[in-house]
């Protein structure tokens, strides 16, 4: 038990959760020899490979996974969400997910939560005991509150995301010189709060994983020249979630999990100049660069990653397609998706799934109608400005995948068995501080 908790006579369970975006379990499994406190973790408590959701983007997923609950309720599908019954779109922020987090239901039940980093939670919440937002902040100034945790964050000059453009230039040095350093300015915030010891609920995310294996996963998988740069940054990773796990009070579970699992990416895919090329989409002039630029014969489009949109009459507003066809034409979007082979021969999408299969809820309306979750090494992209090819190379060498996730709970007693997913995580933490829910309220289901 904490000092803290001595202090307020308060013997109610903690947890402090870990985001580690994009790691996959299979990764950690695999190099148990080089990562001994996350191989500890995994022995004396749970650990397993879980499934993300549809679609695994990081803006979805956070949303998702700090609520319990799918898309269809959070409101955020993606990176770019499209305006009801327009052709205007917009970046998902924090106050756009319209669902219940759990740090909510921890202030609510009258108990504290700090909160750092998490993607998709700008501007800062004031209803917590402290917050600072990650991925999409425009800077620790305008995302950090209250006054004490802005001026302590900017003191050791800690950053909202390491710089992924570095990651773009052949050489990797300067990018990887940028990870560590993000990732050293996150651990010290983090342990400085965890030591501070006045929380019932910690939950913060290193996104920093998630960029390093954007840019190095590739070399990692194929031997590649930064694979043992890969491996280092990953142990300091490893050597800070320990350090962490022993400053943690003896009432306090630690779970650690990412979002998405992540693999080698060997075509981007440009799902818009596929469209184009298939005669399902155009444009009113060759200058064209966003969604409003679609031609009014414009049959489908698609928004990253790999979600299709039928440009459905009386939903767009100017759609073509009449409600008597759409079935009809989505059925036949899907199977021209599911038979769609790259370069190598190989199918591009694992499956294609139709929106009522994934997402319900009351925000179902700008739900996409198709999503696809492709095979490994086809990063599917969309882009209104246009491609000579459908199938490219970028920067990146490293995509999200919708299996092998990870999480890992330091207690013996949580199950993880084969069909977990992202969404039972929250009733998980949860059940582990014995915050009272009603289980109707959460898609995931409780592991402990």
């Amino acid at each position: 038990m904490g000092l803290f908790d001595r202090l307020r006579g308060d013997d109610d369970p903690r947890v402090a959760f870990f985001g580690i975006d994009g790691v996959p379990y299979s990764f950690l499994k695999d190099n148990a020899s080089e990562f001994p406190n996350i191989a500890s973790l995994a022995k004396e408590g749970s650990a397993g490979a879980i499934d993300s959701i549809v679609p695994p983007e990081s803006s979805a997923c956070w949303p998702a996974l700090t609520t319990g609950v799918n898309p269809g309720q959070t409101g955020v599908y993606g990176f770019q969400d499209r305006e009801v019954g327009s052709y205007d779109t917009y970046v998902p922020m924090g106050r756009d997910v319209q669902a219940t987090r759990i740090w909510d239901r921890v202030a609510e039940s009258g108990r504290d939560a700090t909160v750092m980093n998490v993607p998709v939670t700008f501007p800062p919440q004031r209803n917590v005991q402290r917050m600072v937002s990650g991925f999409l902040s425009p800077g620790v100034d305008k995302a950090a509150y209250p006054d004490e945790l802005r001026n302590y964050l900017n003191s050791i000059d800690y950053r909202i995301d390491a710089n992924a453009k570095l990651g773009h230039k052949e050489d990797k040095s300067e990018f990887i010189e940028n990870a560590h350093e993000t990732l050293e300015a996150r651990y010290e915030a983090f342990r400085h709060y965890i030591d501070q010891d006045d929380w019932d609920l910690f939950f913060g995310v290193f996104m920093t994983t998630d960029r390093v294996n954007h840019f190095l996963f590739k070399h990692y998988e194929e031997d590649g020249e930064y694979k043992q740069e890969f491996i280092d940054f990953y142990k300091k990773v490893d050597e800070y979630l320990g350090k962490l796990r022993d400053a943690l009070a003896d009432d306090v579970t630690m779970v650690v999990a990412s979002d998405h699992g992540f693999t080698s990416l060997d075509h981007e895919v440009h799902f818009n100049q596929w469209l184009a090329d298939e005669g399902w989409l155009s444009y009113e002039d060759d200058d064209h660069e966003e969604l409003g630029d679609i031609a009014d014969e414009t049959e489908a489009y698609s928004l990253i990653p790999g979600r299709f949109y039928i440009n459905l009459e009386g939903r767009e507003p100017r759609g073509s397609v009449p409600e008597s066809e759409y079935e009809d034409k989505r059925a036949e979007l899907k199977e021209m998706l599911e038979n769609l082979e790259g370069p190598n021969g190989q199918k591009v999408c694992a499956q294609v799934v139709k929106k009522e299969d994934a997402f319900h809820g009351d925000h179902e309306d700008i739900a996409p109608d198709l999503v696809a979750i492709p095979n490994h090494g086809f990063d599917l992209k969309a882009g209104f400005k246009g491609h000579d090819d459908v199938f490219g190379v970028g920067p990146r060498n490293g995509m999200h995948s919708f299996d092998n996730a990870s999480l890992f709970v330091d207690d013996s007693n949580v199950t993880i068995p084969e069909d977990v997913d992202l969404l039972d995580i929250a009733p998980t933490i949860l059940d582990l501080m014995g915050v009272e829910y009603s289980a109707s309220e959460l898609d995931g289901r409780s592991l402990a």
